[in-house]
């Protein structure tokens, strides 16, 4: 009888625990949108006293409105698939070269005093002063677009994977290659995993910075995407679309945060930091 009694109070204690753990586990999910929702819950109530002219500046409802009827034409869905496609190409093509040369010139010195000069050149070139050039290469199609992007993107990854390589510890490879670890095994098992944490940064980084180079490579004469619809709404003086396609753009950077960050998360799962 006293056994049961013992266990029914550490039942109701455990209980008791859980409650205010749960609770503690979604406020420390919502809190980051608290922020967020507050400026809005402001700029509703300064446009609707008049505060805010609806020509610059309309209400978040007018938006929700403006964005809603773009969904049910389908002509949303069109720009987002297309600008989405253009992301990810650019990202695949960008980062995968900044990966890959990062790797080469981290782990080979010969590649570093051969390659390296001439990229830190060429990072310093920003992506959008080669518009004209790139126009004159590849003209006003969908390679000029993806070549701007690209060239955006594959800085962050290759200098994050070159600084990555360089700095794991000497010690750990020492110690691995005293346990008989050598060439692609210790490449793999210690290098790599090393050098994952800064590679992931740069890959968060970059994409990132995809959306922000994305809007400017859309006004080259595109004929679909969210830059295209933005674009074309500020002919119009479509201030509520204007904002949709922005808020769109930052809700698409919030996302692809999100999917690295989950990555991140995954993959380090053996590391303390990111546990």
């Amino acid at each position: 009888m006293s056994a049961t009694i013992v266990s029914l109070d550490t039942v109701v204690s455990l209980e008791k625990r859980a409650a205010p753990l749960w609770r503690r586990e979604v406020l420390a999910r919502l809190a980051p949108w608290v922020v967020p929702a507050l400026l809005i819950a402001v700029w509703q109530l300064s446009a609707q006293a008049g505060w805010l002219s609806s020509r610059i500046l309309p209400e978040p409802l007018a938006v929700l409105r403006a964005a809603w009827e773009l969904t049910v034409s389908g002509e949303l869905w069109q720009h987002v698939r297309t600008s989405a496609w253009r992301a990810l190409s650019s990202f695949a093509v960008g980062g995968g070269l900044g990966l890959l040369l990062g790797l080469l010139t981290g782990t080979f010195k010969q590649a570093e005093t051969l390659l390296d000069t001439t990229l830190q050149m060429i990072r310093n070139i920003p992506a959008l002063a080669l518009i004209p050039l790139v126009i004159l290469w590849f003209g006003i199609d969908e390679t000029a677009k993806l070549f701007l992007v690209s060239v955006g993107v594959f800085f962050p990854v290759y200098l994050n994977t070159f600084h990555g390589i360089r700095s794991v510890d000497k010690g750990l490879i020492e110690m691995a290659k005293s346990y008989g670890l050598s060439g692609w095994a210790l490449y793999r098992d210690v290098i790599l995993p090393g050098a994952l944490p800064s590679i992931l940064v740069g890959v968060r980084f970059a994409l990132g910075l995809v959306w922000v180079l994305l809007i400017v490579s859309e006004t080259i004469s595109a004929q679909s995407g969210i830059g295209y619809m933005t674009m074309n709404a500020r002919e119009f003086l479509q201030t509520d679309v204007v904002l949709v396609g922005i808020l769109l753009y930052a809700l698409l950077g919030k996302l692809a945060d999100v999917l690295a960050r989950t990555v991140e998360r995954y993959t380090l799962r053996w590391h303390p930091g990111y546990r």
